[in-house]
């Protein structure tokens, strides 16, 4: 066989025992999750925000940047419910690069993962700990979601990983928010296919047991524009886009119909300074149409303390060494925009 046994990794009960989240930070999680799946419900009209670095590579650099945002958030806590984007795996189109902390806890240095999975629970705990915030992550792997799943208020699924079943079937597992992106063809059937299967109960193998699922009414949307077969970006973020969208969705007569709109991607060919732009228009099109102002939640944002991206041995504090991010002062001032317009 071409697989060589590196080590033995531990089991995510081990690691919720080795790093066990205390009873008062439970309680905030708790309430944090009640927070959110109001707004995914109706029962709560407050906007979400998603924000936060590319891939979170350093947990010093994180934990100061999502200090900021807790602080942020007490100024529009009656109108945006702010949730960290800590994204510890990062998918590879071609499978080489930096693949986030779990693979590589120092980006430097040789992968570990079993150095890397204790790494971003504890950057998680910290997270949670220092500004009493849940944050978002990406479920690239559905087998390492019981690592952190307890301390996350939001996941999210790829456009890579959304026709996936294994991924589909463990959504449907998930007591809480998880957004399911449109694959990177664009196309808005296989989404909604998929929030259909998460949506409903399962029957499969999942961390070496048979199990049963109830499905997650809290399955929706994420639209990050798409990619034609000459490589060419493709938006998904426009008037028409979202009207569109929104009738499909209705057709289907999906659970709680919530759409997050992800300002970064193909949304923004790649550029990450149209994000604010993108942003401004998303707002702009709810004031302008019923049925798009009900399905939009929030908005997703990449965001990081320093502008731009650096190489993976770049040693500028706060800095992406994946996607080019928005600054502090950029994030800043969007967030307080994008309130008052709300």
């Amino acid at each position: 066989m071409a697989f060589e046994l590196v080590n033995k990794v531990l089991s995510p009960d081990e690691i919720r025992n080795l790093l066990p989240v205390p009873n008062h930070l439970a309680k905030i999680k708790a309430k944090r999750d009640v927070e959110i799946k109001s707004i995914f419900t109706g029962e709560d009209k407050r906007f979400i925000l998603i924000i936060g670095p590319c891939s979170a590579h350093d947990q010093d650099a994180v934990l100061s940047y999502v200090t900021k945002l807790a602080e942020i958030q007490e100024k529009v806590k009656d109108k945006i419910l702010i949730i960290p984007r800590v994204y510890t795996n990062k998918p590879r189109t071609t499978g080489e690069g930096y693949k986030g902390m779990m693979h590589q806890p120092d980006p430097n240095e040789t992968p570990n993962v079993t150095a890397g999975i204790k790494a971003i629970r504890n950057m998680q705990l910290k997270v949670l700990e220092n500004t009493h915030l849940s944050s978002a992550d990406e479920m690239l792997y559905p087998n390492n979601l019981g690592y952190v799943e307890d301390l996350l208020g939001y996941i999210a699924i790829g456009a890579r990983s959304v026709e996936n079943q294994q991924h589909r079937l463990t959504v449907s597992g998930v007591d809480g928010a998880v957004g399911l992106k449109n694959p990177t063809s664009g196309d808005i059937g296989v989404m909604l296919n998929s929030i259909k299967a998460a949506q409903i109960p399962h029957e499969f193998i999942h961390e070496g047991h048979e199990v049963k699922t109830s499905g997650n009414p809290l399955a929706h949307a994420i639209l990050r524009g798409a990619v034609n077969q000459y490589g060419r970006n493709i938006p998904n973020y426009h008037y028409e886009d979202l009207r569109y969208v929104s009738k499909k969705y209705e057709e289907r007569g999906l659970a709680n119909q919530a759409v997050i709109v992800d300002c970064s991607h193909a949304n923004s060919m790649k550029h990450y300074k149209e994000q604010p732009r993108i942003a401004h228009e998303v707002i702009r099109n709810m004031k302008h149409s019923e049925s798009i102002c009900k399905i939009i939640k929030g908005l997703m944002i990449e965001s990081y303390l320093v502008e731009g991206t650096q190489p993976v041995t770049g040693t500028t504090f706060g800095q992406s060494i994946t996607d080019g991010c928005l600054g502090w002062d950029q994030s800043e001032r969007l967030i307080f925009e994008i309130a008052d317009q709300l």
